[in-house]
């Protein structure tokens, strides 16, 4: 058992110097809520799995209503993201940024800029479920 702490201590150490060698790490993102204040609660699936996507939306376009299910985790590459929620709220995510998205609430993403959106969204979720769902 002593064997294994310190094993695990001289991993410690070495992980933190590399870190430590002009490696420059930048938190995106620590939040314990959505971009809304709800509270992020990670599944309980038997299957899990992360999907990271890459997702691109040209000028004037939308994702169309949508909601998910599982915790969702975006970063926008370039462009500005504008998220309408179905109460009437407005939010608006500009290039650089990174936010938590609304988990069973439904939203809709608009690229109102001249160029292409880019975002990579980190979806939670489950192996063969669905990562969004649209509204009917």
């Amino acid at each position: 058992m002593k064997k294994i702490i310190l094993l695990c201590l001289i991993l410690q150490v070495n992980i933190s110097a590399q870190y430590k060698n002009g490696i420059k790490v930048e938190t995106i993102l620590k939040s314990d809520t959505t971009s809304i204040g709800q509270k992020i609660m990670y599944p309980n699936f038997l299957n899990n799995e992360v999907t990271i996507a890459k997702i691109t939306i040209p000028p004037g376009k939308s994702t169309g209503w949508h909601y998910h299910d599982i915790p969702v985790f975006a970063y926008v590459l370039s462009g500005n993201l504008t998220v309408k929620f179905d109460n009437g709220e407005e939010k608006s995510f500009s290039e650089n940024s990174a936010f938590a998205e609304v988990v069973n609430v439904l939203h809709n993403g608009f690229n109102n800029g001249k160029d292409d959106l880019v975002l990579i969204a980190f979806f939670m979720g489950e192996k063969d479920k669905p990562l969004s769902k649209h509204k009917d």
